[in-house]
């Protein structure tokens, strides 16, 4: 299912965590992880976020990518299912066949 993941993190965390050199890994290792189609890096209502769109294959897969994010980064963590264009449309051709 495609999902979009989206954490705020705590900006005296995830300040430390970037002073350390620890960022960058830290996202390489989401990235290789998820392999997401989109991610973006912006700040959001004061704070520095980022947002990953990717398949998730399996519910348990998110204790794993969330909670570096919780863990390390004293992050606010959503997921919530997404969808793009064709995936819209095959839903709504659905609703007119019936």
């Amino acid at each position: 299912m495609r999902v979009m993941l989206k954490a705020t993190l705590d900006t005296e965390k995830s300040s430390e965590v970037i002073r350390q050199g620890k960022l960058p890994e830290l996202i390489k290792g989401t990235m290789d992880r998820i392999k997401p189609e989109a991610a973006y890096f912006m700040p959001d209502e004061g704070q520095r976020s980022c947002v990953f769109v990717f398949d998730m294959q399996d519910s348990s897969d998110l204790p794993p990518l969330a909670e570096p994010f919780f863990m390390e980064l004293g992050a606010k963590v959503e997921v919530l299912p997404v969808m793009n264009l064709d995936d819209l449309q095959a839903g709504l051709s659905v609703l007119e066949r019936q």
